[in-house]
């Protein structure tokens, strides 16, 4: 079996974090939390998503359906 591996990105100053499940081309869309994107690829399989302001999640955790 294929090992599977995630690329995680988190920028500081943007305060921006991005997971991807698989490096196939894609597009970010939007979801029902305007904090959180999902990066699917033409067939609407999702690749993984990112999130805005990461930093006001100390708080509170953050619930999305992707």
């Amino acid at each position: 079996m294929a090992e599977k591996k995630l690329k995680i990105w988190y920028d500081t100053e943007g305060d921006y974090l991005e997971v991807l499940f698989d490096q196939k081309p894609g597009y970010f869309r939007q979801t029902p939390n305007d904090q959180v994107m999902e990066k699917v690829d033409e067939q609407g399989h999702i690749l993984g998503f990112s999130v805005l302001k990461v930093s006001a999640l100390k708080d509170r955790p953050l619930e999305v359906a992707l």
